[in-house]
């Protein structure tokens, strides 16, 4: 049961977690099961899923897909979906801000994502307008050019940002998201790069992109969720201090 008035604010916490392409929601929500600490009572969970829509890897093929991705494996030049994705981080802004308008402060909002959803993640904190408790991004790429960096508010820039990826990752190559620190430090972000292992090397390669993105996802899943438990207990404690200042 939450506290009463401002304290019950202070101590409540939000998480949004992205799936990854032709994944839902509701198929994530499990990952909520790691996440037993104290530290977690009074956090909301949300898994929303993506819209249906035809997705260009996949020979047009419609699924759940938060905006396009012409090509697979991603790599540093992959092409991109800017317009798509602006429009995805439009929705996610206002998920985040029914959050801050029921009373939860931004310090205490976290977005977590993975593959597309990590790609979804990084703009969505970056573009959103005041700091946030975190993102983490796994196995995610930059979705959009440099001309984005001019959008970011000196605000957004606070935000931590955790950043992990599986060396063999066969789907968005290492280097994809090798190449995000860079970018981010060019517009004075910091971030925390983790490199991990193999992607889904020990289960067999499916034909179908969007079976292949699903089971890659289910391997890395623990793996992600160990750095993610350290990462938002670090920034819960981090928000907690503001609070008492």
């Amino acid at each position: 049961q939450l506290l009463p008035g401002p304290m019950a604010a202070r101590n409540r916490s939000f998480v949004l977690w992205l799936h990854g392409l032709g994944d839902s929601g509701p198929a994530n929500e499990p990952i909520r099961t790691f996440f037993a600490a104290p530290e977690f009572r009074h956090t909301k969970w949300v898994f929303p899923s993506a819209p249906n829509s035809p997705v260009s890897c996949n020979n047009g093929a419609v699924m759940p897909s938060w905006f396009d991705i012409h090509e697979l494996p991603l790599s540093p030049g992959s092409p991109q979906d800017e317009s798509g994705v602006l429009k995805a981080v439009e929705n996610v802004h206002a998920m985040i801000d029914r959050e801050v308008a029921g009373g939860i402060h931004p310090d205490n909002i976290f977005v977590c994502g993975f593959s597309q959803g990590g790609a979804l993640t990084l703009a969505s904190v970056l573009l959103y307008p005041k700091t946030l408790g975190g993102g983490a991004v796994f196995s995610g790429w930059v979705p959009f050019g440099s001309s984005v960096i001019e959008r970011i508010s000196p605000e957004a820039r606070k935000t931590p940002i955790l950043w992990s990826h599986g060396i063999a990752d066969q789907v968005v190559l290492f280097e994809a998201g090798q190449a995000g620190p860079p970018f981010l430090q060019s517009a004075g972000i910091s971030c925390e790069f983790k490199e991990g292992g193999q992607r889904a090397a020990t289960t067999p390669a499916p034909t179908n992109i969007t079976a292949k993105m699903a089971m890659a996802a289910k391997t890395q899943l623990v793996l992600c969720m160990l750095v993610a438990f350290f990462f938002l207990l670090l920034a819960m404690e981090v928000a907690a201090a503001r609070e008492l200042e």
